[in-house]
Order: structure tokens, then sequence, then C-alpha cells
């Protein structure tokens, strides 16, 4: 049991990590500012590998930094970051649009461009589903429990979509282009280990709620 405790903290701690270091690698690589384009990998990575990742580990009991405030303030800064998340994706989105745009070239013909826009667009509309679990008085007929079910298991499904969306993109010609050999393989890494933890975070919270109500 307390080993268990241990590697998930560690592993908790470790994805903290990966995160902000994978984030600083793009944004190292992309260069924010040095052209429109760079915008739109930068502020990707922002949004789905440091805001969102780190938006659910403030539920993590072995692995949150505000982990002794109360659930009620951690369902607010959750919500703070998941905005600032969405905003980020809007203007990454709008950046490679217009980028298209002005060099007269078609928009979401590759998975990566496809699965992107599904993506801002289910991470937006979860974030707003999201309201009436801070103003409950929103939900009538739904019960605070049930909202929050509905919520983590759509959560895990925008997490894991943005993921595979971060890992299509490593496979663009502008990221083969910057990185080769092991790197890219450990880029690559970096959101397939990310996207792990918090299905596991997900799923052994809400497995352990239902072997306590039963």
């Amino acid at each position: 049991m307390i080993l268990r405790v241990h590697s998930r903290t560690v592993s908790a701690s470790l994805t903290h990590l990966i995160c902000i270091v994978f984030t600083v690698f793009i944004t190292v690589l992309s260069r924010p500012g040095s052209s429109l384009f760079s915008w739109h990998p930068f502020l990707m990575t922002l949004a789905f590998s440091l805001f969102m990742t780190e938006a659910i580990l403030l539920f993590s009991p072995h692995g949150s930094p505000i982990k002794s405030l109360p659930h009620k303030t951690k369902g607010r800064v959750h919500w703070i970051l998941q905005c600032i998340c969405v905003s980020c994706a809007v203007l990454g989105l709008a950046a490679i649009f217009y980028n298209k745009h002005l060099n007269d070239k078609p928009h979401f013909t590759s998975w990566h461009g496809f699965l992107g826009l599904i993506t801002v667009c289910v991470v937006g509309l979860q974030s707003l589903a999201a309201v009436p679990l801070i103003f409950h008085s929103l939900a009538k007929g739904w019960s605070l429990a049930k909202l929050k079910r509905y919520h983590a298991a759509c959560g895990l499904v925008t997490y894991l979509l943005g993921s595979v969306s971060l890992l299509l993109g490593l496979c663009s010609a502008w990221f083969a282009a910057s990185v080769s050999g092991y790197t890219w393989y450990l880029s690559a890494l970096c959101p397939a280990l990310t996207a792990l933890v918090m299905m596991n975070q997900v799923t052994t919270a809400y497995m352990a709620k239902k072997r306590f109500q039963s």
C-alpha cells in the first residue's frame, strides 16, 4: 500500500515535469513570434500539454499543488485553467487558419488538422458544460454526483483527443524537419505518458468511489 502511494506520487511529480519540459522544448523549437505559424505549435502545446494537464492534476491526491485547499476551490482553479486552455487553443487554431489562408493552402486536410479542429470545439463545449458544476442551481434535476461523473468521463475523452492531436502534430512536416532520431521518440513519449497518467488518475478515482458506495 505504501509502495503504491509512493509510486503514484512519483508518477504525478514526473507528469508535472514532463508537461513543463515538453512545453519549453516546443517553445524553443517554434520560437513564437518568429512567424505567424510559430504561434500555432506554441499555443496548442501550451493549451493541451501544460494547462489542461495541470488542470486535471489539481484533483490528484498524490500530486496536486493545492492539495490542502477545499475541493470547491480546486474546482474553481480547474475551470480557470481550462478557460486559459480554451483561449490558447482557439488562438492557436486561428493562427494556423490565417497562415494557411495567407499562403493559399487548403484547410483541415490532414488527420492532425481535422482532429485538432474537433478537439478545440470539444474542449470549448466541455468548459461550458462545467458551468453547472460551479453554479449548481443551473442544473435542475441533475445530481451533483452524476454531473461530476459525466464531466470526468467527457474530460478524459477530451484530454485523450488533445494528446492524439499533439502526437499527430509531431508527425507534421515542420516537426519532422526540426528534429530527428531519438529526439522525436522522446518527444512522442511525453503526451503518451501524460495521457496514461491522466487515464489512471480519473479511472482510479471513480472506481474507488464506486467501491465506497457499494
